[in-house]
């Protein structure tokens, strides 16, 4: 199951290496990283693969406690969904 993770927020140290740490103790597998910081504030977005499609509402319990502790806002989508809400036409 391909899942799109979303973060954004003020920058700081550690964003990338905590949420790659939440996606790994998941068995969540990163596919690609597309990040840019503009006046301070952090845009982040992942392609990831997991095999457990019933795991995914553990990985966003998991990522939004994250997004609390790190101040930034974490979302996590099965990726036909993510796609779907942001098609154009």
């Amino acid at each position: 199951m391909k899942v799109v993770v979303t973060v954004v927020g003020v920058d700081r140290v550690g964003i990338i290496a905590r949420v790659a740490t939440v996606l790994a103790e998941n068995y969540v597998n990163i596919v690609s990283i597309n990040q840019t910081i503009l006046d301070g504030m952090f845009n982040m977005i992942m392609m990831c693969e997991a095999k457990d499609q019933t795991a995914l509402p553990k990985v966003q319990a998991a990522l939004t406690a994250e997004g609390e502790a790190l101040g930034v806002q974490i979302q996590a989508q099965h990726a036909d969904i993510f796609l779907s809400m942001h098609r154009i036409g």
